[in-house]
């Protein structure tokens, strides 16, 4: 199975988002936080988080950009309890055993998104207010191929 990890290329998320995600935390697309929101929610850095922010699952935290890598189940199992607390502390669930099920459909969600790419495929997420709720979009920039030459040093040991 596979699923995302928080990936920072500089500073900008630590300034664009109010909570930035941690690097290397796993992340959703968290688009359930917008569900009740209208245009008059989406200032500042909320709406940079509406905007293009993934969900990290450990802080709460966004991050503009996630990297597909392999998850073992034992992790899926914490990472389902940790978002289904997340909705109790958060969302008013009644319990966590009452939340699993949605949190299994978001990292369910989330693990179907990063079903087919390469190991360190990135991804983004785009958002946008419609009539009938958030519309979220999703765009993968393909891992780049290197070969060893690219990293390896050459020369002789013998100078």
């Amino acid at each position: 199975m596979k699923l995302a990890r928080a990936i920072h290329f500089d500073e900008s998320d630590m300034n664009v988002f109010a909570s930035p995600a941690r690097t290397g935390e796993w992340c959703v697309s968290g688009g359930f936080e917008f569900s009740n929101w209208t245009e008059g929610d989406l200032s500042g850095k909320a709406r940079q988080a509406f905007a293009n922010g993934w969900f990290g699952l450990e802080t709460g935290g966004r991050v503009t950009f996630v990297a597909v890598t392999s998850v073992e189940p034992a992790e899926v199992d914490a990472l389902t309890t940790l978002l289904a607390q997340h909705f109790v502390t958060y969302y008013g669930a009644p319990s966590v055993e009452a939340a699993r099920p949605v949190a299994a459909d978001e990292i369910a969600h989330m693990a179907d998104l990063c079903e087919d790419h390469d190991a360190n495929t990135l991804l983004t997420v785009a958002r946008e207010l419609t009539p009938s709720g958030v519309r979220e979009a999703f765009r993968t920039i393909e891992a780049q191929a290197a070969g060893l030459d690219q990293f390896a040093i050459h020369g002789s040991l013998d100078d």
